[in-house]
């Protein structure tokens, strides 16, 4: 007898000895886990991530090359990581030639309010192309002894902290107060987290903050809303000094405070920082507001790093209560999808620590950042100590008192609001601009765009090997842990006449588990090695789904090619649970990852341990989802090579349209899915990029008319340019398209011909 015959006979006898109440696979442990299996496998995989995130502060040092011999090789050691916290703060455009003007009705110029001692002006100063910043510029009457950029928090407005409108104690006008004390201050505006625009009149409104609104399109564009406020400040501080200013600081209370410290912190030409009501050493980052997300932060960068890429120049800590945000704006009707999350002020002692920390990151002989507090409680934002000490770093020796009579407002008519608006749909714009432009730098960055030039398989292999490891560490997130033994454990859940299935739980890393039910038929011959189809759910289901009830969306389809004879495993993905998975993939992006990190190294071990199967072929296991089965089957199968076909059925679009845009009712900005962008996905991998991957292995698309993810014509647009690479590549019997007159659902007519055909089942 050889030894495929013998494999199966033992796997045979032990199928039949055990009971039904008992059955498991043979050399697997008996499943013996009681209660949801996804809840089990999602509370493994928070702890997971969590642990994650708590280890990261001794990890971080490997991203790091730190020369403290001197201050100025500490400056050029620190530089990379000054670049890549400004790429995750999307600062990666060019700036425009800064130039600043006045402008609106008055007296004067552009003139908005005056006192004893300064003027202030209404003014804008161009950033990027398109986008401008705008807020006020305070003159002091004297000459100036000083420059700065003062940045009120989201919900403020330059006025309120320059003393033109009521709403901030005068202690805390700390514009007013530096310009009273002969600084020249430019205040920018900053978009607030109000939800009055945050939609299309055409479609929809939501009721994101603004700053979500910008966050969620940008993000996937590579930008952020941070980044681009950054770009405002720096703008700023370049025109000041180009009025004669040897130094320039950034101060700032609130969304205002941590745009100034990411601005001094990417920008080693920002002398100064203050920060008051925002150095935090985010212990739990997933519960702040979306819009402060950054994808990979936390495996870099705490606050203290942050701090670090500032030294040696100066940096003063207001403890100061952070903003009172509990929330999105409220849902109400026709408004809604918003992410949630709150700000919360730290503990004192957390931040004392956290700078102290930072103090042991850089050479012993700089300047150490100072802490203000009153006594160890907030005080502030903007109060006389702070700004006192902040003024002392830019060479200005001041009390920094403040006078008791504030400026008046010149203006007849303003409106704030308007200038609001401004600058939500001047950023909104912006990425939308990169997003019609997408498709050409995808080209260039993969596919060449050149679609006249002969194509050689060769080539195009070679390419993509290194594109998928680009995807996969650098846009998907790969998590570096190696794989647990698998440690099957297994139990008998159905014993239908053509075959019998087994729930099967999988070990992956430390609390991550595999869970999926294996279908195998009653027919297999001794020795005889049989294609595996994994099928794929949805969102919001489970893999029962699949196989019984028959779901509309699924029509037992799992089921069914267990009936043609196919070996069937019907995984479990981690996407239900509504924002117990969205909270998942946000903890995971503080560590650059996301919840396909985890879904990846989940079917990397289901791979293995299927291939390792007495009666599965490892060349031939297949793959076909739906919907977010559908987006898993462009995203695991092309950066898995041991998958042989994929089947993305009820998702296959223009991805980065669907996420993006905020033109089209099918778009992602109009609903609560917030965690579908992926940094800078848009601009490195759409459908089309990640279909290619699959060459020269056979990719079908599944597509009902009627489905209402996409339009047909995205659908067929993605999938031509993907069709036309197979073409010319040879390949394109390996690649079809079935549309059918239907909606979001498996259709099960060309995808079975298709996995037949291609699977040689049954063997012809």
């Amino acid at each position: 007898m050889n030894r495929a015959a013998l494999a199966f006979l033992l796997f045979s006898l032990a199928l039949r000895a055990d009971e039904p109440s008992g059955a498991r696979l043979p050399d697997t442990a008996a499943l013996d886990l009681d209660g949801d299996l996804s809840t089990r496998m999602m509370d493994g995989l928070h702890r997971f991530a969590e642990a994650k995130i708590a280890a990261s502060v001794q990890e971080r040092p490997n991203h790091w090359r730190r020369d403290l011999s001197s201050a100025a090789a500490y400056a050029r050691s620190i530089e990379p990581n000054r670049a890549h916290l400004a790429g995750m703060i999307g600062l990666v455009d060019p700036r425009t030639a800064v130039r600043l003007e006045h402008f609106g009705a008055g007296r004067s110029a552009g003139l908005a309010g005056s006192s004893p001692l300064f003027r202030a002006y209404q003014v804008r100063w161009s950033v990027l192309e398109g986008v401008d910043g705008e807020g006020l510029l305070l003159e002091p009457e004297r000459s100036p002894l000083g420059a700065a950029v003062a940045l009120a928090d989201a919900d403020q407005t330059p006025e309120q902290i320059a003393g033109l409108a009521a709403g901030i104690p005068p202690a805390a006008q700390f514009a007013r107060r530096l310009a009273e004390n002969g600084f020249r201050v430019i205040v920018p505006a900053l978009v607030d987290r109000d939800d009055s625009w945050s939609g299309n009149e055409a479609i929809a409104f939501t009721n994101q903050p603004h700053r979500e609104w910008i966050y969620r399109q940008a993000y996937h564009m590579g930008r952020h809303i941070l980044g681009y406020e950054v770009a405002k400040v720096l703008a700023a501080a370049e025109w000041l000094r180009g009025g004669g200013a040897a130094k320039v600081g950034v101060a700032g209370y609130g969304e205002g405070g941590l745009v100034a410290f990411y601005a001094a912190a990417v920008d080693a030409g920002v002398d100064a920082c203050l920060v008051s009501g925002a150095f935090d050493p985010q212990e739990r980052p997933w519960e702040e507001p979306l819009y402060r997300n950054l994808f990979g932060f936390k495996r870099e960068f705490g606050a203290a790093e942050v701090a670090s890429l500032i030294s040696p120049r100066g940096l003063v800590v207001e403890y100061s209560a952070f903003p009172n945000v509990t929330g999105p704006p409220p849902v109400r009707e026709g408004r809604r999808g918003a992410a949630a999350g709150a700000l919360r002020t730290p503990a004192f002692a957390a931040v004392e620590a956290e700078l102290k920390r930072a103090r042991t990151l850089v050479p012993p002989d700089v300047p150490e950042p100072r802490l203000v507090s009153s006594g160890g409680a907030a005080t502030g934002p903007g109060s006389r100590e702070a700004l006192a000490a902040f003024a002392a770093l830019l060479g200005v020796r001041s009390p920094m008192t403040i006078s008791a009579t504030p400026p008046r407002e010149a203006r007849a008519q303003f409106a704030p609001r308007e200038r609001a608006q401004r600058q939500v749909r001047q950023l909104e714009a912006h990425v939308q601009k990169l997003l019609v432009d997408a498709d050409a730098r995808r080209d260039r960055l993969f596919l060449t765009g050149k679609f006249s030039e002969a194509r050689q398989l060769a080539p195009h292999m070679e390419r993509a090997r290194e594109y998928r490891r680009y995807v996969r560490q650098e846009v998907l997130g790969e998590f570096s842990d190696p794989l647990l033994p698998p440690n099957p454990r297994s139990r008998r859940v159905y014993d239908r006449p053509k075959w019998t299935g087994y729930d099967v739980v999988l070990d992956v890393f430390p609390d991550v588990l595999a869970w999926g039910v294996l279908l195998l038929p009653k027919d297999l011959a001794p020795g005889e090695r049989r294609p595996v189809v994994v099928c794929q759910h949805g969102r919001g289901v489970l893999p029962k789904d699949t196989i019984e009830g028959d779901a509309a969306a699924y029509h037992d389809f799992a089921a069914r090619l267990a009936d043609r004879g196919f070996i069937v495993f019907a995984p479990h993905n981690p996407y239900r649970g509504e924002d117990r998975y969205r909270f998942l993939s946000r903890k995971a992006n503080a560590v650059k990852a996301t919840l396909f990190s985890f879904i990846l190294a989940q079917h990397e071990q289901i791979l293995r341990w299927l291939a390792s199967l007495p009666n599965v072929d490892p060349d031939r296991i297949a793959f076909y989802g739906l919907s977010y089965g559908g987006e898993t089957a462009v995203r695991v199968p092309p950066l898995l090579e041991r998958y042989c076909l994929s089947i993305c059925s009820a998702d296959f679009n223009d991805w980065a349209r669907k996420v993006v845009s905020t033109a089209n009712r099918y778009s992602f900005m109009f609903t609560i899915e917030w965690e579908m962008p992926y940094f800078d996905m848009g601009r490195t991998a759409s459908y089309a990029e990640l279909a290619a991957l699959m060459i020269p292995r056979p990719f079908m698309v599944e597509r009902g008319h009627a489905d209402p993810v996409a339009p047909d014509e995205w659908v067929a647009y993605e999938y031509a340019r993907v069709r036309r690479l197979y073409d010319q590549l040879g390949l394109g019997d390996r690649t079809e398209i079935e549309f059918f007159d239907g909606g979001h659902t498996i259709h099960g007519e060309g995808t079975f011909r298709f996995l037949e055909k291609h699977l040689n089942w049954p063997k012809k």
